[in-house]
């Protein structure tokens, strides 16, 4: 039997980071000097339709530079972190074979987790169950958390709470299984990894992120977001799931005629940076990622990740 050692593994580049931080113009900076193509990571940007709010690149950018899992699916539709690994591993392959480097490119860290380590095999969900647990809650409030700290305490150290989904699917996986949840994942977690990855990052004080969110904000509303939002409402409901995601639900209290504009404004600012501060935490706990300097020079970088590929 072969061995596969680590060079021969398909090489892939990840630039990943909060909303905001410049991700997109990262990749095309370096897309410049190597042959990429680019799997989103955005679980807002496999929408068609929702184009301002989830700052997809341009049609005209992505004629210069491949993308990928971007418009694929109708906002009525729903798109899970399985479906997305099910996606990107067969244009892994694909663009490999072409020659190119594939670049993951996005915020959502479960995404880029599942896709670079696989999803830990825990069984699928029970309707019956999930009633039954979250009946007792409902009789008992904060009943089921205090059934998984029995069951599974290592598990309920990571899980907030108030978390009721993530409570319920813990003991869901335990009372199906017979096992911890956090005993697979631990063991997922000692699988051989799939690829050789170098994760890459934009890096920017706070002050200076939060100035950008706030920028940017201004920027999708007088891109024409309002109108987008419209056109979706028109097509669907003010009930749409997929309006319920940030930028997007601030619209549509302002169309409700719930907040004035300029609120609906401050509000998507407001939560834009809230969501960028838990990408941060999330991003900073992935000790591999390597955080760059905006100020750095592009031809060190490119030199830098041209080693990693053995270019």
């Amino acid at each position: 039997m072969m061995v596969q050692t680590i060079m021969d593994k398909p090489a892939v580049l990840v630039v990943c980071g909060p909303t905001g931080s410049g991700k997109t113009s990262l990749t095309f900076t370096l897309a410049e000097k190597i042959p990429l193509e680019i799997i989103s990571a955005d679980s807002r940007q496999v929408y068609r339709r929702m184009d301002i709010g989830t700052a997809k690149a341009t049609a005209e950018e992505r004629k210069t530079v491949p993308h990928h899992l971007i418009d694929v699916i109708d906002p009525d539709q729903d798109f899970s972190v399985a479906e997305f690994v099910d996606q990107a591993r067969p244009l892994i392959e694909e663009i490999c074979a072409r020659g190119n480097v594939p670049c993951i490119a996005g915020g959502t860290g479960l995404y880029i987790r599942a896709l670079l380590g696989g999803l830990a095999q825990l069984p699928t969900g029970d309707p019956d169950l999930r009633k039954q647990l979250q009946q007792r809650e409902n009789e008992v409030p904060g009943a089921l958390y205090n059934d998984l700290q029995k069951v599974d305490p290592e598990a309920a150290v990571d899980i907030h709470a108030n978390n009721i989904v993530r409570i319920v699917r813990a003991l869901e996986v335990n009372a199906l299984t017979g096992r911890k949840m956090s005993e697979l994942k631990a063991e997922h977690q000692f699988a051989e990894q799939p690829y050789r990855v170098l994760k890459l990052a934009p890096s920017f004080s706070r002050v200076e992120l939060y100035k950008r969110i706030n920028k940017r904000s201004e920027e999708m509303i007088a891109a024409g977001l309002v109108a987008e939002v419209k056109e979706l409402v028109a097509s669907y409901s003010l009930d749409l799931k997929a309006l319920q995601t940030l930028g997007y639900r601030e619209v549509v209290s302002h169309l409700k005629g719930e907040i004035t504009a300029a609120q609906m404004v401050s509000d998507i600012q407001k939560y834009t940076r809230q969501y960028a501060k838990r990408q941060l935490t999330w991003f900073r706990k992935e000790s591999d990622v390597i955080w760059v300097d905006s100020t750095i020079e592009s031809v060190k970088l490119v030199a830098s990740i041209e080693h990693f590929l053995h270019l």
